[in-house]
């Protein structure tokens, strides 16, 4: 599916709206365009990853998904810098690789892009980035 189909079938204006800017930080972050990663998954740039185990594909560089109740952000690694910023970033609740928001405004934007820097950053140095 496009991902501008995607997002407009969204009932709620005030999600689809958070979705839209969502794809605006991301995209102006990466210097990728949004393209779906499954059935609803919005990411942005792409990266092979080979683990230790032997496991091995490739995921977007950074991503968010409008799910039920909540949105997920995947724009969160480990990387150095990055725990600090958490409590800075507002009403949010954390997974184990993403970021669950209720809705945009509830979070600070120049910190989201900070994070979500740190994250281009460590993916980059740990994985190989494809173009």
């Amino acid at each position: 599916m496009d991902v501008v189909d995607f997002i407009s079938q969204l009932e709620d204006e005030s999600r689809k709206a958070d979705c839209f800017k969502l794809i605006d930080i991301l995209s102006e972050l990466t210097g990728e365009a949004p393209k779906m990663w499954g059935t609803s998954i919005v990411g942005f740039g792409t990266y092979h990853y080979k683990y230790a185990s032997g496991h091995e594909g490739e995921w977007a560089l950074l991503g968010f998904s409008p799910r039920k109740k909540e949105t997920s952000l995947y724009i969160y690694s480990q990387a150095s810098g990055s725990e600090n910023l958490l409590p800075q970033l507002g009403k949010y609740k954390m997974g184990k690789a993403c970021i669950y928001i209720k809705k945009l405004s509830d979070i600070d934007e120049g910190v989201l892009r900070q994070i979500a820097l740190h994250s281009i950053e460590f993916i980059t140095k740990t994985y190989t980035r494809i173009q």
